[in-house]
């Protein structure tokens, strides 16, 4: 027995499934992949497993030929030759007893009864009719003769052939009925056992050979294919001889499922939610067409288990390196925070120190106005981080949005001399009730990033307007639009495009922030339609009104001499 994984190589992997499942069959239907040993079970479910090779290798020396002539034997030509001698033996007893018709027709009946319980109905009917004609020959007249000579005889013999016949089919029958309930009480039961173990197999982000084990235990299966297309892989236990792994794989490709009775093979498909996730491969599975569709559910049933592990174990490990990295950041901002403040102390004394010349002062206006940059960026950062962290709870006050917005604009002047800044204030004199630190931050980020991601002599626009009862700040620079792929991720934390990388520096919680803020404010940040023919990035941040700015922009709407 050997457990083994497949994969194909590099090129197939990254092709999309079915050119991945194609890629790795080669010209004939063989695999271009390597085989390599996998770990396999313990030791228990091994010694199962080399108990079955052993049987099934001996059922697979016989042709299926020589089985069947083995089951016509045994269910036909056995039970009618035991039959025949029964009713011999009855006969002689009954003859020379000399018993009359009636009674040796029903001693007949119930030697047909009791042998057609375990023999095939033409089995049965053959004895039915020696059993006929022995009672013709021996026990009417004349005797020794197949010749009736009174009707009434004829009737009777009639009549006893017909019932024995009516009798085997339908003890027949209940046997046959009997023993379909039996394989589906046993099907039941070992699928419930292959579920079992199924789901008390240790949990595990990745699929091996392992997971196909149950299946080929409780079956007794020659061999099990589990074919994976996100890997283009093939994962298989047992020794098939009629090359399983390739029937899998091609199954997922003609996307179709194959049984071949000759060699004991059935491919189904494992679906979950009408999509296709893999093929599994069985050789030796009895009654095929019954048990397949089950185990094939049951094996969809594992591999999203599987998925759903590997999924949460994933956000767990999201979730771990997220808080590492905010607090790496909040930890670098309060040790940034403390040689910058020396730093201006510094600066400051060397001012009183004495005179300095022209060309010392201008030099310590130079470290005097970055160090002040570089402390001001690190409170925002250390600020981020924090609200990154912890729950937003907005300390409300009424906020002037274009007072805010001026305030703003005109220190983002003085640190990026080279952007044009334009304030269009369609909402003069709107407050809203909001936390002005909060909603400094959030207009700060958005403006910081027009800064950043715009070429040097473009213009940055900010704009403000109050409509349906609320206000919405407006942020426009020029430059390289996002990309498309990239615009539903962009407010995910530490999220970062791939041009934005190689742009400018920063850490990916920015606008995760600013969302953060204007969500708890009751309004939202979402990325703005540019004006046609148009280039650059917008992006929307609202807030609603307060309640007396709300019911003068209402009473506004609707007075009489209203636009």
């Amino acid at each position: 027995m050997t457990f083994s994984r497949c994969p194909s190589d590099h090129n197939a992997i990254s092709q999309g499934p079915p050119a991945r499942a194609a890629a790795a069959l080669g010209p004939a239907g063989t695999l271009s992949a390597r085989a390599r040993t996998r770990p396999g079970p313990g030791p228990e479910d091994l010694a199962g497993v080399h108990g079955m090779q052993a049987y099934n290798e001996n059922e697979d020396q016989q042709s299926p030929m020589r089985q069947r002539l083995r089951r016509e034997l045994r269910w036909t030509a056995l039970p009618a030759v035991r039959g025949a001698v029964v009713l011999a033996l009855l006969t002689l007893v009954c003859y020379r007893l000399g018993l009359s018709f009636a009674v040796t027709a029903f001693v007949y009946l119930i030697a047909i009864v009791l042998n057609c319980l375990d023999s095939s109905f033409a089995a049965a009917v053959l004895v039915s009719v020696l059993a006929s004609a022995g009672l013709d020959f021996y026990f009417t007249e004349p005797r020794s003769s197949f010749r009736i000579l009174s009707s009434a005889d004829v009737v009777a013999l009639t009549s006893f052939t017909l019932t024995s016949l009516v009798i085997t089919r339908l003890a027949s029958r209940a046997r046959f009925e009997a023993r379909g309930a039996m394989r589906e009480r046993q099907n039941i039961e070992r699928l419930y056992r292959v579920a079992q173990r199924i789901l008390t197999l240790p949990p595990a982000g990745s699929i091996d050979s392992t997971f196909l084990v149950p299946f080929r235990l409780v079956f007794g299966l020659r061999a099990v294919c589990l074919f994976d297309p996100s890997s283009a892989a093939s994962y298989e236990v047992g020794e098939s001889r009629a090359g399983l792994r390739e029937r899998t794989q091609r199954a997922y490709i003609l996307r179709k499922d194959e049984d071949d009775p000759a060699n004991a093979t059935s491919c189904r498909s494992l679906r979950v939610a009408g999509k296709v996730i893999g093929v599994i491969g069985f050789e030796g599975l009895q009654e095929a067409h019954v048990v397949a569709g089950p185990l094939a559910a049951l094996a969809a049933a594992g591999l999203e288990r599987i998925a759903a592990f590997r999924a949460a174990t994933t956000a767990a490990a999201q979730v771990e390196a997220d808080s590492l990295r905010t607090a790496i950041l909040d930890a670098l901002a309060h040790e940034f925070k403390t040689p910058l403040s020396t730093i201006l102390t510094a600066i400051d004394g060397l001012r009183e120190v004495g005179p300095l010349k022209s060309a010392q002062m201008e030099l310590a206006e130079i470290v005097d106005s970055e160090t002040s940059r570089l402390a001001s960026l690190t409170s925002r950062l250390l600020r981020l981080a924090r609200l990154d962290r912890d729950e937003l709870q907005p300390r409300m006050g009424p906020v002037d949005c274009g007072s805010l917005a001026a305030g703003i604009v005109e220190r983002y002047a003085g640190l990026w001399p080279a952007r044009a800044f334009n304030l269009a204030n369609r909402a003069e004199g709107s407050e809203v009730l909001a936390d002005e630190e909060l909603l400094r931050l959030a207009l700060s980020q958005l403006v910081d990033n027009a800064c950043k991601y715009s070429p040097a002599g473009s213009e940055v626009r900010i704009g403000i307007e109050s409509r349906n009862g609320e206000v919405s700040f407006t942020v426009w620079n020029g430059g390289p639009p996002i990309a498309p792929g990239e615009q539903s991720r962009i407010f995910e934390r530490f999220y970062r495009g791939a041009e934005t990388r190689h742009r400018a520096a920063g850490t990916g919680l920015g606008l995760y922030v600013a969302r953060k803020i204007a969500v708890a404010h009751g309004g939202n940040l979402d990325l703005g339609t540019a004006a046609p023919n148009a280039d650059g990035t917008v992006f929307r941040l609202t807030v609603p009104l307060s309640k007396e700015e709300n019911a003068i922009a209402t009473t506004k709407l609707q007075s009489p001499g209203s636009g």
